[in-house]
């Protein structure tokens, strides 16, 4: 079993959180917590497709340069080759999983 307890942790961006709970070249399953007036940076992956699945809170994405906004217990599919990012723009925490397949690992190119 795996939790935000007994999993790998690291933060990233301003105090960001990201839980690993799957890690493998095949697929990367990722719980994150996203503060309040948090972003990513705008990024691209060439051979990964991502899931994410917004939790609690409310995520805006940049997916080539159109926002949309995700509210809990909704998701959004991001193709390889998308341009995009995740921002905070709420007064609340957002917490989401990011599924990845395959893996995200050295297969991010910032913009």
């Amino acid at each position: 079993m795996v939790n935000k307890e007994n999993t790998r942790h690291y933060t990233w961006g301003n105090n960001c959180d990201s839980w690993i709970m799957v890690d493998t070249e095949g697929l990367s399953v990722k719980q994150e917590l996203m503060p309040p007036g948090t972003n990513e940076e705008l990024h691209v992956h060439e051979k990964a497709r991502q899931f994410f699945f917004v939790l609690n809170g409310t995520a805006v994405f940049y997916v080539n340069g159109q926002k949309q906004i995700i509210s809990a217990q909704q998701g959004l599919s991001i193709l390889p080759g998308t341009n995009h990012f995740i921002a905070n723009e709420s007064n609340e925490n957002l917490e989401f999983l990011v599924i990845s397949q395959p893996s995200t690992t050295n297969d991010r190119q910032n913009i």
